[in-house]
């Protein structure tokens, strides 16, 4: 039971940590409209789209998972500055984080396994 809910946790969670990602392209339809608007969503969608080739490459590497997703947690506290509230960095690098976190137990209890 364990190893199953080590090996899908952090690849459910990530799947849909890109769905969380892929709302945020919403906020383009306030702001633009026609063209603008569907040029403006793909642009937010980029970000999901890394993170989904991520997810692509992560899924039968588990270290690689946790690298990946522990320097995008990183990445994203550097991209958006030191100078916001604590909950700003916790809802985008906080997931990351734990599903770098996964991966790495996943990887590591396969390793001892062997």
């Amino acid at each position: 039971m364990k190893n199953k809910f080590l090996y899908w946790s952090p690849r459910i969670l990530s799947i849909l940590f890109v769905i969380f990602l892929s709302l945020f392209c919403f906020d383009s339809f306030d702001e633009f409209d026609g063209w603008k608007s569907i040029i403006a969503t793909l642009i937010h969608l980029i970000i999901p789209f890394i993170v989904l080739i991520g997810i692509i490459i992560a899924w039968k590497r588990d270290m690689v998972g946790a690298v990946i997703f522990c320097v995008l947690a990183i990445y994203y506290v550097f991209m958006v500055g030191f100078n916001r509230h604590w909950s700003w960095y916790a809802s985008i690098s906080g997931p990351a984080l734990l599903i770098a976190i996964l991966f790495f137990l996943n990887w590591w209890n396969g390793k001892n396994k062997k």
